[in-house]
């Protein structure tokens, strides 16, 4: 009897949600199914790379299972516990504003919704567990460096409240894995409350199964946005909850400097959290267009381009729910010709001869319109905590930005600029080589904040909670790898996560994160997994 067999896996998704056996799947193009069932592939030596002792707690394990040799089995897939339903997504989606057509977890496999001791559903995900029925002709693998770079980011955006994937362990396999050279191959057993992206709807509207994008559609409101099945077009409903979920997702992320590097359709979660933690990075010093990601050559996913690009993936999502909207306003609706546009209305071809499905699209294309005025709200929210101003108004927005611009002119660091401002406007005017425009603009932030007539000393204790101490640092995740890597150290990756898990506590013995790179260690490309 395994010492795991306490845990408790029900696995909604597949009980609702019909999928096909893998024998019955070829390669890349599976048909008619959700999923496929897969099992992943047996590893001859797991060891335990790094656990969240946080996120293994909220999830029911002991401290006695996770010592097991059942916990290394398991988060690599070679224990199978009792109502584990192992399978793979499928999915579509664009790529880089280009219709990939199917896609689907390449190299990542579910082994199942594990119940909390709370109640609450969290699926339990292995990324490089081995091929499944999407690998192309990939070997469905991972590498140590990209396990723990995703273990380490997602554990730091966690802490500094981004909602997100979490990591609950990485596993080195003990076998090698080949990539432009042989590197150590590793698990990553990640927590999502779903794994249901933009792009799982955009396969089946592009198959024009409205019947699939119904039964998804429900599962998903069922199980995230209950509120939305009592609305008069519970469809629609589900629109605006996702709509909302990705402005203030998207608005936090800028608030922090954090670049997604690929937010394709497939990437885009419809729970509003941050998943696929490829060629991400956070920004030293301020670039408004900065790119890593070492894929993103025209510059699409830039630190600027993130809010309209999520909006542009929304009218996505907007297109596939378009026919549950008309049917939910008129009792019937139609299929689309194509999901490869980016707006509600030009998905539409038919619409100016149809009065009913012009009200469905005018409806759906008022939810996407409406991320706008979301985003900029909650983004004057952020960025108005930043400045420490407890009660934001619309001019507070230009203050922001004005600051920004400062900073961008002056090659400024975001997170360094953002905590030193909340000590002392001394200290962080120091940071400016020339400090004449930081001047002008403290002037009028001095004026703004002495308004709401509230106590430095509060008004700076608040600004140090929004303001972190300490981000992963592009160069210090890198020669934690390399450590790692190259000389089989795992104690840099330890601390770094025990320091990231305290953000905004501020230590000498952590200035290492808290310090710009010096020219000659600056990161400029960062890369996918694979």
């Amino acid at each position: 009897m395994s010492t795991l067999d306490s845990l408790e896996f029900d696995n909604r998704f597949t009980n609702e949600l019909d999928g096909d056996e893998i024998l019955l799947n070829t390669p890349r193009q599976v048909q008619g199914a959700m999923f496929s069932h897969v099992k992943p592939t047996p590893t001859s030596m797991p060891s335990l790379i790094a656990i969240s002792d946080e996120m293994a707690e909220e999830l029911g394990f002991t401290q006695e299972q996770l010592e097991s040799d059942d916990f290394a089995q398991m988060v690599t897939g070679n224990l199978v516990l009792p109502g584990m339903d192992s399978f793979a997504m499928r999915y579509g989606g664009h790529q880089f504003g280009n219709w990939a057509g199917q896609l689907g977890d390449g190299r990542a496999i579910n082994l199942g919704e594990l119940v909390t001791p709370s109640g609450e559903r969290r699926t339990l995900q292995l990324k490089g567990a081995g091929p499944t029925p999407y690998s192309r002709t990939a070997d469905g693998l991972a590498v140590l460096r990209s396990s723990v770079r995703e273990f380490l980011t997602s554990e730091a955006m966690f802490h500094l409240g981004v909602p997100t994937t979490r990591a609950l362990a990485a596993v080195a396999t003990g076998e090698q894995v080949l990539r432009e050279r042989a590197f150590p191959g590793a698990v990553l057993a990640r927590i999502g409350r779903s794994h249901v992206r933009v792009g799982t709807f955009q396969y089946f509207t592009a198959r024009r199964d409205d019947e699939a994008i119904a039964a998804l559609a429900r599962y998903v409101a069922e199980r995230h946005y209950p509120d939305s099945l009592s609305a008069q077009s519970p469809a629609l409903a589900l629109l605006d909850a996702v709509v909302a979920a990705q402005a203030a997702l998207v608005a936090h992320w800028q608030s922090i400097g954090f670049i997604h590097g690929v937010m394709n359709t497939d990437n885009s979660s419809i729970t509003g959290d941050t998943i696929d933690y490829g060629p991400c990075a956070f920004m030293d010093e301020y670039v408004p267009d900065k790119v890593f990601s070492s894929i993103d050559h025209g510059g699409r996913y830039a630190y600027s381009n993130q809010p309209h690009l999520a909006q542009w993936n929304l009218a996505n999502l907007a297109q596939c729910l378009l026919p549950l909207i008309e049917r939910d306003m008129h009792g019937d609706g139609a299929s689309r010709d194509t999901a490869s546009t980016d707006t509600v209305t030009q998905s539409v071809h038919d619409a100016d001869t149809d009065p009913g499905r012009q009200a469905a699209v005018d409806a759906a294309q008022a939810s996407v319109d409406a991320f706008t005025g979301l985003f900029e709200a909650a983004w004057l929210e952020r960025f108005s905590r930043k400045l420490g101003i407890e009660s934001p108004r619309e001019e507070d927005a230009s203050l922001a930005r004005d600051l920004l611009d400062i900073m961008a002119a002056d090659s400024a660091d975001f997170t360094l600029t953002f905590r030193q401002l909340g000590a002392t406007a001394d200290v962080a005017r120091d940071a400016f080589n020339d400090p004449d425009q930081f001047d002008a603009w403290q002037a009028r932030w001095l004026t703004r904040v002495a308004e709401e007539a509230r106590p430095a000393a509060d008004r700076q204790r608040d600004m140090q909670r929004v303001n972190p101490a300490v981000i992963p640092r592009n160069h210090q995740v890198e020669a934690m790898i390399r450590s790692a890597i190259d000389e089989n150290d795992l104690g840099p990756l330890e601390n770094m996560l025990a320091m990231l898990a305290d953000p905004f506590d501020e230590r000498a013995e952590r200035s290492f994160l808290a310090t710009p790179p010096e020219l000659v260690e600056r990161v400029t490309q960062t890369f996918c997994g694979t």
